[in-house]
């Protein structure tokens, strides 16, 4: 067992954070520099560690998210020592901050990675739930086993994982756009995996084998101790891109798959069973049923079910370090940092989501709150963190040249590439698109010639290629619509 950190000194690195970002930056550290005790404060007893790192290419990066207890990274650093509590407060000026166990820690250099939280439709309603930390997805499997019909609201990541991966109960799913997946795709690729919700899942292979811990439960409320998502500000680090391999998402129906997308809309109002009965809305739909929660959308549908999941979106956690300190905050709540990750107070970095890049960015990268930039960032911080220790100059990391990231939505390989979905480039683009239904759907972003991004959904094998096209920039007219002809191997041209 490590001993307890020394915190009568100053501490040179101080990291916040047990999430990808605060690990990541942690350890990079720790291995830059041995001999200097690195002190992470995570207030969740298990940390986010990466797995099965691959570089797929020049920027794309596949890696798997494992959730272990914090004596796993001690055990790995000697000089990494990890101090298990909240943060209380925060003062730039004297270098310090307090926990909720009580402690002051005084740091010569602090990067504050604690994430963010979900915007939750509404508070303290029990029948409406957050899925953000290990705690909450817990809570979830727990009420889903006995559920019949859930709502999830949101079009985000963890709204399409959830509406493919639940079975055994209908799912109703509300999205504010006019197709799913609006963060990722375009109408054209919703298209393609909206078939997937009506058909048989494919059996799963094989079940995750990485290990998997659980924090410690009150067997007497089923609830976990400590903080949880579903009714603390004062969250876990959020879920791995995989979270859902290991847990059960069966509900309390035999219907295998059963999913209702209602596009265009949002939640007007939430009542209680209660609430319902007494309502005009009774007479107005008697045969709504008996439902513990009741939804009214802005299209004026109603709809019964057994709780409501809130997937609407993330805030960044900067609440607790803002008082009495000037931090800058961006227009989405993030700390603002620069090319080097400060913030706007000496001394004080930030990576993951918590912060908002407010450098002048590439042409062809955009932030987003994801797995792969929380890594890219803590790693980056670190090395900035370092830098500025070693009086080094430190140039924007080449990851931060081209956006690019890997993931699985409904059971296909997606890739996203540069202004994937021509993000800023207004009307000056053109789309390249091919489809094999059930198979592949493959889209370029085209702007004066050159290829601005890519969506890639299905074994393509085109990243390498499409990825050197736009990192090149060169010019593609002569090719036409034959760039992507499938009797065209242009990997054979530019690979």
């Amino acid at each position: 067992m490590a001993s307890p950190p020394n915190l009568e000194k100053p501490t040179k690195f101080v990291v916040v954070g047990g999430g990808i970002a605060g690990v990541t930056c942690a350890e990079q550290l720790a291995c830059q520099f041995p001999s200097e005790e690195i002190l992470l404060i995570t207030a969740a007893p298990l940390i986010k560690t990466v797995t099965n790192f691959k570089q797929v290419s020049k920027t794309l990066e596949d890696f798997d998210v494992e959730e272990q207890p914090s004596s796993v990274l001690e055990d790995k650093y000697p000089n990494l020592r990890v101090l298990l509590s909240a943060v209380k407060s925060l003062q730039t000026k004297e270098h310090s901050l307090q926990t909720e166990g009580g402690q002051t820690v005084q740091y010569e250099k602090l990067c504050l990675c604690s994430g963010a939280r979900p915007k939750l439709l509404t508070r303290d309603n029990p029948h409406v739930l957050g899925i953000r930390d290990t705690d909450s997805a817990q809570e979830f499997q727990r009420r889903l086993c006995k559920a019949k019909r859930i709502a999830v609201v949101g079009n985000g990541g963890i709204a399409l994982e959830l509406v493919y991966e639940v079975e055994g109960c209908e799912v109703i799913w509300a999205v504010k756009d006019k197709a799913i997946g609006n963060t990722f795709f375009d109408a054209g690729a919703a298209q393609f995996l909206i078939p997937s919700l009506e058909k048989e899942k494919p059996k799963k292979s094989l079940p995750c084998k990485r290990a998997r811990y659980t924090t410690e439960t009150d067997s007497s409320s089923h609830s976990p101790k400590g903080s949880s998502i579903l009714d603390s500000g004062e969250p876990g680090s959020a879920l791995g891109p995989d979270w859902h391999e290991g847990i059960n998402l069966r509900g309390a129906d035999k219907v295998s798959h059963r999913v209702h997308v209602e596009y265009q809309c949002e939640i007007q109002h939430i009542y209680s069973q209660e609430e319902f009965l007494l309502s005009p809305l009774r007479s107005q739909k008697p045969n709504a049923g008996n439902w513990p929660v009741y939804i009214q959308l802005t299209n004026g549908k109603i709809y019964g079910c057994d709780f409501v999941v809130s997937a609407t979106g993330v805030v960044p956690n900067t609440d607790v370090f803002l008082d009495g300190n000037n931090f800058e905050l961006a227009s989405d709540l993030g700390l603002r940092v620069d090319e080097h990750m400060r913030t706007s107070e000496p001394d004080v970095y930030a990576a993951g989501d918590i912060c908002t890049a407010c450098w002048e960015p590439s042409p062809l990268w955009q932030q987003m709150r994801l797995w792969t930039q929380a890594r890219q960032m803590g790693w980056y911080a670190a090395r900035c963190m370092a830098g500025d220790i070693l009086e080094e100059p430190i140039e924007l990391d080449f990851c931060f040249e081209l956006f690019s990231h890997i993931t699985k939505f409904f059971n296909y390989k997606v890739v996203l590439l540069g202004k994937f979905n021509a993000q800023g480039l207004g009307q000056d683009h053109e789309l390249l698109v091919r489809c094999t239904k059930g198979q592949e759907y493959v889209k370029v972003v085209m702007s004066g010639g050159r290829m601005m991004g890519a969506v890639l959904i299905g074994e393509t094998d085109l990243e390498e290629t499409f990825e050197n096209l736009i990192l090149n920039q060169m010019d593609l007219s002569s090719f036409g619509e034959d760039l992507l002809n499938p009797s065209i191997d242009i990997e054979d041209y530019f690979d």
